[in-house]
């Protein structure tokens, strides 16, 4: 059977139960029991994949040793409707089934962080450079819907309690022309337009900074998402080549990109410093 793409909330609950059984000191098997399922359904359970009752999720709890009423709650909150499927429609059903879990994570998160070295990341660019873009693509009738859908993820710089998001992109995103000169200098504008937000902070990378290899010659982003629970917050890297989409949960692979963000927002222009630099480079466009 195919894996089902897991919502924020499947991987919410999926990671609190873990924490709960391990701090138990029980086994996958064990908790199984409990609800009396198998190991391989308390795995999918935990990795976001499967679906629990509230019966069994409060038999569960129970059996983890969980009596504060508030937690049990917030995860029976967690559980309801965390499949969310009827949501995806409209605009939202142009996102392929994939990016459709890291369209669910940028709308749960409290922190984007987004390394790019050759496109402008998706949450900055204006309606023109993403019609350009799209333009050479087998969309037929339906570009238009994709440059919707594209651009609605942008909303979640506007919402109530919006994420902090941060950027640091290489010079060659700017320069590399996808869209004639008057879109790419809309492009750039826009990207000034949207750091002036107190909740985004863009940083560019220039040829002339000398960084180790390694640092930029990859595109990754890195997402933080709290928890109602005790587990402490989903962190996830996403990254994307021509070949897949890969969301990354291990905390090694995590931590080294946390510090290569460390490292690259260290030798990257000052936001000031950056806004200044997107104006020459617009300039250079005229």
């Amino acid at each position: 059977m195919a894996k089902i793409t897991p919502t924020t909330k499947k991987l919410l609950l999926g990671k609190e139960i873990a924490h709960l059984r391990e701090r138990a000191g029980m086994s996958q098997a064990q908790a199984a029991a409990i609800v009396e399922k198998s190991q391989s359904r308390m795995a999918d359970l935990e990795a976001g994949q499967s679906s629990i009752t509230p019966g069994d999720l409060i038999l569960l709890l129970k059996g983890f040793g969980v009596a504060d009423e508030d937690h049990v709650q917030a995860l029976l909150e967690l559980r309801r409707n965390n499949h969310q499927r009827g949501r995806w429609n409209g605009v939202r059903a142009k996102y392929s089934e994939q990016f459709r879990t890291m369209v669910d994570l940028e709308e749960n998160c409290d922190l984007i962080r987004t390394v790019e070295s050759e496109v402008p990341p998706g949450l900055l660019q204006c309606e023109s450079f993403v019609r350009a873009l799209y333009s050479h693509g087998n969309f037929g009738d339906d570009l238009e819907e994709h440059v919707k859908a594209r651009l609605v993820r942008q909303e979640i710089f506007h919402k109530p309690d919006p994420p902090h998001v941060a950027f640091v992109i290489s010079e060659s995103s700017l320069r590399r022309q996808f869209g004639p000169p008057e879109v790419m200098r809309e492009q750039i504008n826009y990207m000034i337009k949207l750091s002036r937000l107190p909740n985004v902070r863009l940083q560019v990378l220039p040829f002339k900074t000398r960084v180790q290899s390694g640092w930029i010659g990859d595109r990754f982003v890195l997402l933080r998402i709290p928890s109602p629970g005790v587990a402490g917050p989903l962190e996830f890297a996403y990254t994307e080549n021509e070949a897949e989409l890969r969301y990354l949960d291990d905390k090694k692979v995590v931590d080294k990109l946390d510090a290569v963000w460390a490292r690259l927002t260290g030798v990257a222009l000052g936001f000031e410093e950056t806004r200044r630099f997107l104006r020459k480079v617009a300039g250079d466009y005229s």
